[in-house]
């Protein structure tokens, strides 16, 4: 169990379904350990240090935010290169940018308002509701994103929808025959926005097609955790050996720094800088009741500063 992934997530999340699908591609087995929707997160904070954002993995006592961050590990752990972003071609790829920023924050503002109400009181009751949108607006208070609303937001899940039946029209999948990351990362910007609006998809017979197969992948073969798991897990491991890559910071390497994304969740996570290099920042932290852990983050995205 020790060194199994462990996937900190809610039934909701759009980027945990995103990882949730990889691990059904992969048939790796792994550990389901449910958290809230919204912070206070009492099985994920102590673990990296407030970090704001799901989902976050776990292997031992090492701590993986982010999902792009996270799909590396799983290409690494499951030997699957289709994973691998680096292995797509510059179409596949620029699909699957347009789908994870403009698209995933057009999901939900291309929902007519009043559906969106109907589905928030179906999934969290008024009260929850209400929490939970205040929880969303401070979310993207002081990022550099502005989720587009109406018909801005319409136009862009159209456009993303006719570039994918474009896509599918001589091929199975985005980047070919096989499914890959960008079929996964360009699916659940449109998860959500099925989720909200509970309607089926309205897009042309290739993307309908291609978005059942994705569903079908489904998720793997998972258990449950409990928190008292969780934790004795990190505190009886060690963090594994840090990447062999030369440092992009060597002037901050052992000071404490603060590690915060730039575009939404801009809440800074402190530690010690143990490595930073092109794709990836590891801080070092270390409390009494979990030991010294080993909280990474990608490199793309976020911002390192000297505390």
């Amino acid at each position: 169990m020790k060194n199994s992934l462990i996937l900190h997530h809610y039934d909701f999340s759009p980027y945990a379904e995103k990882i949730r699908l990889m691990l059904g591609l992969t048939n790796m087995h792994w550990y389901s350990s449910l958290t809230s929707v919204k912070p206070p997160r009492a099985t994920v904070d102590p673990l990296t240090g407030g970090y704001r954002r799901i989902p976050v993995a776990q292997i031992g006592a090492d701590i993986f935010c982010d999902s792009a961050l996270i799909a590396d590990e799983l290409s690494d752990l499951a030997n699957e290169p289709s994973l691998d972003v680096n292995q797509l071609d510059d179409q596949s790829k620029a699909l699957m940018d347009k789908a994870e920023k403009e698209a995933f924050f057009a999901a939900v503002g291309a929902v007519p308002p009043l559906r969106i109400l109907g589905t928030m009181l179906r999934s969290f009751g008024p009260l929850g509701m209400y929490r939970f949108a205040k929880d969303r607006e401070s979310l993207m208070q002081g990022g550099t994103v502005r989720p587009p609303k109406g018909d801005r937001a319409v136009k862009i899940i159209h456009s993303l929808l006719d570039e994918l039946e474009a896509r599918l029209q001589h091929q199975p999948w985005i980047a070919g025959d096989k499914p890959s990351i960008a079929d996964f990362a360009t699916y659940h910007p449109l998860w959500l926005h099925v989720f909200c609006s509970r309607r089926e998809l309205n897009a042309g017979p290739k993307v309908k097609d291609w978005y059942q197969r994705v569903t079908q992948i489904g998720h793997g073969n998972s258990e449950q955790i409990s928190q008292n798991q969780v934790f004795n897990i990190a505190r009886e491991s060690e963090p594994r050996p840090l990447p062999n890559e030369e440092s992009t910071k060597p002037e901050l390497v052992g000071k404490s720094v603060t590690v915060a994304p730039s575009d939404y969740g801009i809440v800074p996570v402190e530690g010690i800088l143990v490595a930073c290099s092109d794709k990836r920042i590891v801080l070092a932290r270390e409390s009494k009741d979990l030991g010294l852990l080993h909280v990474h983050f990608p490199r793309a995205g976020y911002s390192l500063s000297d505390s």
